[in-house]
């Protein structure tokens, strides 16, 4: 029932690792009766403008050695995907979404200083973040009793190199409603898992964020249809998507995207069949990578030639 085609491109410095797979679990429950028609996450993707990001040739590349760096300055390496709402925090950056309650999404650098240490969640609690006006923010009371988990969209586990960087990691606004049986299983190892590729990558950038996609209900027609909480209204997103961007000491770059449902996902389906081509993601979210990725790239083989 789960098949995975996976591609590779090759493109100038970069290299794209993509599929398309869990076809049944990308499928709408509403959508059974076209079971003959093979369906992919192409096929439930709206066609969004994509905003022109220019952000990525005023970023300076960090430089070892270099003094007093803020973490989230350096997760800003390859641009922002949008340019509305932007928060920093002690390491990482975020677009909020005042419509939503939760962020369009959050850049984070991974690497193997900054996902060791002595931090302690036990020590960190979920708090409505005061930088958001309070007819857009979500509150613990909008969680409570929802049957959704407060799910972290820059995970605490993240930053073990900081308390103050895993404190906040638990605002509000870094949370979106998760399946509690998603986020404790699945999307907790691909979490894991992109913790463990700071064994094997100089750098691992991770961007995070909630995806609203549609589904074909009995009528026939597509509808963009998803749960809201608690007095605030916050959204509750159909899927998730993270997309990885891996740094190999010489400068190599190498892309992942991964796509979830917010439903129960058996935590024994391997990670790959998650993977999803990146454009998918950037017409379903309105959010751009690729360009930004290319011109970072482009811009330090210039750098390096001259």
């Amino acid at each position: 029932m789960y098949r995975v085609f996976c591609s590779r491109w090759v493109l100038p410095g970069l290299s794209l690792t993509a599929g398309i797979g869990i076809g049944a679990t990308l499928t709408a429950a509403g959508d059974r009766r076209n079971n003959n028609r093979k369906a992919s996450l192409l096929d439930r993707v709206p066609v969004i403008p994509i905003p022109s990001v220019d952000a990525a040739s005023e970023i300076s590349p960090y430089q070892p050695g270099q003094v007093s760096v803020n973490r989230s300055t350096a997760a800003m390496k390859y641009g922002f995907p949008s340019l509305s709402n932007i928060k920093s925090r002690e390491s990482y950056v975020t677009s909020y979404d005042p419509r939503n309650r939760t962020a369009a999404w959050v850049i984070e650098q991974l690497n193997a200083e900054t996902v060791t240490g002595s931090s302690d969640r036990k020590y960190c609690e979920f708090k409505e973040d005061e930088s958001v006006h309070v007819y857009h923010r979500s509150s613990n009371a909008d969680y409570k009793g929802s049957g959704f988990d407060r799910g972290h969209l820059a995970a605490a586990a993240n930053h073990k190199w900081s308390q103050k960087a895993m404190d906040e990691t638990f605002y509000l606004s870094n949370v979106s409603p998760q399946n509690p049986n998603l986020n404790q299983n699945a999307w907790n190892n691909l979490e894991k898992y992109c913790r463990s590729l700071t064994k094997h990558y100089q750098n691992v950038f991770v961007c995070t964020g909630p995806l609203y996609l549609p589904r074909q209900e009995a009528d026939g027609k597509m509808y963009v249809k998803y749960q809201v909480l608690g007095k605030n209204h916050v959204a509750v997103p159909t899927h998730f998507f993270k997309v990885v961007i891996l740094e190999k000491p010489r400068g190599d770059v190498e892309l992942r995207s991964y796509v979830m449902p917010n439903m129960p996902v058996d935590e024994k389906i391997p990670l790959e069949r998650f993977l999803v081509p990146i454009e998918s993601i950037e017409r379903a979210s309105g959010l751009l990578f690729v360009p930004n990725i290319m011109k970072r790239t482009s811009s330090l083989k210039a750098i390096t030639a001259g």
